[in-house]
């Protein structure tokens, strides 16, 4: 077996060099993508009919001030395919004998499919897309697992196998303070049975395991209500599992919400992590400021 994996990443005379790329939606931070070598796609967000590059010419802060004040409603595009075949080329030069491009779910956004279609055009490396099927920082945890193998000299399919098992560890409660930026964005798939409270509760949505669509699964009257309702899904598919979870509270632009909520998780669960990360430009003109999630998923440093 260690014969036929040595055989599988060799091209040629040397060890098979793989660069690892996901988009801006991964929420990595600056040292996490040096420290693991990440390349990442800057997805576009629009607003005011002006394109901005999430976490290149706009930052977070800079998005949910404008979201205030914007005068049409803001809205996401996928990179422009010649920029992202020049960027894979690119990587061949550099070396790289094949990309694992890690992606936002393909239910949301249309940048996977897109990358599956140009992939044969790419004639200076072999890329594969992944379609993490979530975003935030759930798949960020994917693309540093990923990384690390790719570093320890893992081949592709070894990669994508684990990726593949990763990614069916991964769930999450997203706690919206209303649902108008995902129904007129399209992105809710069963909003007609919301809509007519929606001023009035705190739904609760999730990525609906058959159709990977995000779904609402609840409504709550409270903030600390759907909270306490996010901890009560987390419970119990947390006695289901055999391996060991790792927790993150994910903020629209509420920080304090959110260290408040990860201080109570750490005392309620003292064995798993519990992490902190934030929901930026592209994936908050779905959810809109103020939102909260609780994510969890197998915990890639146990």
């Amino acid at each position: 077996m260690i014969t036929d994996i040595k055989k599988m990443q060799r091209v040629g005379a040397h060890l098979m060099k793989i660069a690892v790329v996901t988009d801006s939606t991964a929420y990595l931070s600056q040292e996490q993508i040096a420290e693991n070598d990440i390349y990442v796609i800057p997805i576009p967000v629009i607003i005011d009919n002006h394109v901005y590059k999430e976490g290149v010419d706009i930052s977070t802060e800079e998005f949910y001030q404008k979201l205030r004040t914007s005068q049409t409603f803001p809205s996401t595009s996928q990179p422009p395919i010649g920029e992202m075949i020049k960027f894979y080329e690119e990587l061949g030069k550099k070396g790289y004998d094949a990309v694992i491009s890690i992606h936002l779910a393909a239910s949301i956004s249309g940048f996977v499919q897109s990358l599956k279609s140009m992939a044969g055009e790419i004639k200076e490396t072999k890329v594969y897309p992944f379609d993490s099927k979530i975003t935030v920082m759930l798949m960020g945890n994917m693309v540093i697992a990923a990384a690390r193998m790719a570093k320890k000299g893992a081949d592709v399919e070894t990669i994508l196998e684990h990726l593949r098992k990763l990614r069916d560890t991964t769930n999450e409660c997203f706690i919206v303070d209303d649902l108008q930026n995902l129904v007129r964005g399209g992105r809710l798939s069963n909003a007609s049975a919301f809509i007519g409270s929606v001023l009035k509760i705190k739904p609760l949505l999730t990525f609906d395991r058959k159709t990977n669509k995000i779904i609402a699964f609840d409504k709550v009257r409270s903030m600390k209500k759907a909270i306490k309702r996010a901890e009560s899904v987390f419970d119990k598919e947390q006695q289901k599992v055999s391996y060991p979870l790792r927790l993150i509270v994910i903020h629209a632009n509420d920080k304090n919400a959110a260290l408040l909520w990860q201080k109570e998780l750490a005392k309620k669960y003292p064995d798993y992590q519990v992490d902190l990360s934030y929901i930026g430009p592209v994936v908050g003109v779905h959810l809109g400021e103020k939102a909260l999630a609780l994510a969890w998923m197998k915990d890639i440093d146990k």
